[in-house]
């Protein structure tokens, strides 16, 4: 066996595990939902993470939990991640630790991550990865980053050419040590055989008494092997421990997502005022409004014009279609190519065809709506008596007269009219009238007469 055996090439995708910390806490939050299951985009932090995580299609995924473990157990349990407890709160060190067991029998890369810093990208990860596999076979690879405010960020004290000469939490760090912004994120690539050998090694003779993950580099060190930094850019390891927090990682999601969206040809007229979803899917030449919502399962075609104020979640929208002002599309929501959805129109549950219209005022909720169908304002499909939910359907060409109220399960045929302000309770065929409401009674000459009574009323009081 030659000099270079220990040197490993770049670990193959199948050979990587993580290891998220979430264990905190996060009193800071001050909430009854688990700090990482606090939503970015409408997506539990937690979550982002993960998914970023399973691109690496990770041989193993294990999520350390403390405090509030139960809430965070059904949150991953679904995706397949297995979790172990770190039942004190002994530092990072002890936390990692704590994966030994789930991660008994596995050879290759573990990425130490964490679940309060959800905007680690994938490619970042392959980074990561790829230099711990590197030729110099660096014992250990710290994901660093230069923030505007070093504040009591750990710090690292490397060479120009990324070698570790040493790291340091802020509490036992010197003046000239806390000088340096080259500072420690906390995320970390190490392979499994070196990895609990060192954290067994690990002390806890420091200002806060803890067991610190980052002493597994100076100590492999002491051992002769040299461990590397990489760099990312500040926003991408931001960390959440408070509600001010979260909203700034919110912002900055946001932010990628808007320029991401115009980059891939959506016209946003007032991009600060969009919010998006995780999951979000926007087509080519879609012009987005000021002051438009997206809630999660929001799917919007091509040549799409979403006007402002608009609030779209669950709801797809066909090619040519136009939503809002003011419109609102609730799960289920499916608007037709052409269609137009317009001023304080909810739909839920509904189906708008192609070239059908609602323009005005109007709930549809529970509703198949054919093709060039047109909805006057104010109509309502009654789909719910208290108890359950019934189905209103609309023909194609069929004409709604405003302020009509269909009372579901109903049926309006192909081409009927309604006349307005019926309330229909019964089907209505095929190119049929239908009106349902008081007949109209004139009586001449009554106002004058009421009038002249009342008054004449008042004045004998």
């Amino acid at each position: 066996m030659d000099d270079n055996s220990t040197v490993s090439a770049s670990p193959p995708t199948s050979s990587v595990a993580a290891v998220i910390l979430a264990a905190g806490k996060g009193t800071r939050m001050k909430s009854d939902l688990h700090k990482v299951l606090h939503p970015i985009a409408g997506r539990p932090m937690l979550l982002h993470l993960l998914a970023s995580v399973e691109a690496l299609s990770p041989e193993r995924v294990v999520v350390v939990t403390g405090a509030g473990r139960e809430q965070v157990e059904a949150a991953v349990a679904p995706l397949g991640a297995t979790t172990a407890l770190q039942a004190e709160q002994l530092g990072t060190g002890h936390a990692v630790a704590q994966a030994a067991e789930a991660l008994a029998g596995f050879e290759g890369a573990v990425l130490i991550l964490y679940g309060d810093v959800p905007l680690v990208t994938t490619a970042t990860m392959r980074r990561m990865l790829d230099r711990l596999g590197a030729t110099d076979a660096p014992a250990t690879v710290v994901l660093g980053f230069r923030p505007d405010d070093a504040a009591a960020y750990g710090r690292i004290i490397a060479d120009g050419e990324g070698r570790i000469a040493k790291m340091v939490e802020f509490k036992d760090a010197s003046p000239e040590e806390r000088a340096v912004d080259l500072c420690n994120s906390g995320l970390m690539a190490v392979k499994s055989a070196d990895l609990f050998p060192l954290l067994a090694r690990v002390g806890n003779d420091n200002a806060a008494g803890e067991y610190y993950l980052p002493d597994i580099v100076m100590l492999a060190a002491g051992d002769g092997r040299a461990s590397v930094v990489i760099e990312t850019a500040a926003a991408e390891v931001a960390g959440v421990n408070s509600r001010a927090e979260l909203a700034v990682v919110e912002a900055a999601w946001q932010q990628a997502r808007r320029a991401q969206a115009m980059a891939d040809g959506a016209t946003l007229l007032a991009p600060e005022t969009v919010w998006f979803s995780h999951d979000t899917r926007l087509g080519r030449d879609v012009v987005v409004e000021p002051n438009v919502f997206f809630g999660p399962g929001a799917t919007i075609a091509d040549k799409v014009t979403l006007r402002a104020f608009s609030h779209i979640e669950g709801a797809s929208v066909a090619s040519g279609a136009i939503v809002g002002p003011y419109a609102r599309l609730r799960p289920g929501a499916v608007v037709g190519e052409d269609a137009h959805v317009g001023n304080f129109v909810e739909m839920k549950k509904a189906v708008l065809g192609k070239g059908a219209k609602a323009n005005h005022l109007t709930y549809l909720g529970d509703a198949e709506i054919g093709a060039g169908a047109n909805i006057g304002a104010g109509t309502i499909t009654c789909n719910y008596d208290g108890f359950g939910k019934y189905l209103t359907r609309i023909g194609e060409g069929a004409f709604i007269g405003s302020n009509s109220s269909l009372v579901a399960p109903v049926a309006i045929g192909d081409g009927a009219i309604v006349g307005a302000g019926s309330v229909i309770t019964s089907d209505v065929e095929a190119d049929a009238l239908a009106v349902a409401r008081g007949r109209q009674e004139a009586r001449p000459g009554w106002a004058a007469r009421f009038r002249s009574a009342m008054k004449a009323k008042k004045a004998a009081k």
